[in-house]
């Protein structure tokens, strides 16, 4: 008996369509890779629809624009920094927390922010404002203040430490040293940044 010159081709398996949190889950991860490889001003919509391997209509469904996206990507993906250390000392516990906020800020979300917060100008900055504070800065902030005030009740830290002032120190100094200095933080940085300057202006004056 002849056999056919034409066989029948494997059937193919459809992959599953995804839909609702795992599509948007797709979309906000594919954001957040945007924004670390191209940078605020090389993402597109259509980019993050590509890299989500979906269609621009459902990116846009749900996220009328790059700016509400991104505010979302973030809001789901930056780290927690919710749990104060406490080691001992509020040397150690300083070190701790400083090394925490330079391994968020190094993580992929962390460089999606910096990338936001480096190449947005004025009127874009304002719709990630509540972002920066409420995912960033608030929780750091909180931090630092439970540091130092188990340092006060220790008798490490002098009382009218506890001060904004104070309290912005840090932030600021790793703000200003990444985005102002291009620069990053090492170990030996951070260290120097504890001994030489929070140390000396926490520490009550001996008589």
């Amino acid at each position: 008996m002849a056999t056919s010159r034409w066989t029948a081709a494997p059937a193919r398996t459809a992959s599953p369509r995804r839909r609702g949190a795992v599509l948007e889950r797709a979309i906000l991860d594919a954001a957040l890779d945007q924004l670390s490889t191209v940078g605020w001003n090389g993402l597109t919509m259509e980019g993050v629809a590509a890299r989500a391997q979906t269609g621009k209509a459902a990116v846009y469904r749900r996220w009328p624009s790059k700016e509400e996206l991104v505010a979302d990507a973030l809001r789901a993906a930056l780290p927690s920094l919710t749990d104060s250390p406490d080691l001992g000392s509020v040397r150690d516990d300083l070190l701790e927390l400083c090394r925490r906020v330079r391994e968020a800020m190094y993580s992929q979300p962390g460089f999606a922010l910096r990338s936001v917060l480096y190449e947005c100008d004025a009127s874009q900055a304002e719709r990630f404002q509540d972002v920066i504070l409420g995912g960033v800065i608030e929780p750091t902030l909180h931090v630092l203040r439970e540091v130092i005030h188990r340092g006060i009740e220790r008798g490490e830290v002098r009382p009218e430490a506890a001060n904004s002032y104070v309290f912005d120190t840090i932030p600021a100094m790793m703000m200003y040293r990444s985005k102002v200095c291009a620069s990053e933080w090492s170990d030996q940085d951070v260290e120097e940044m504890i001994d030489q300057l929070m140390v000396p202006l926490l520490r009550r004056q001996t008589a």
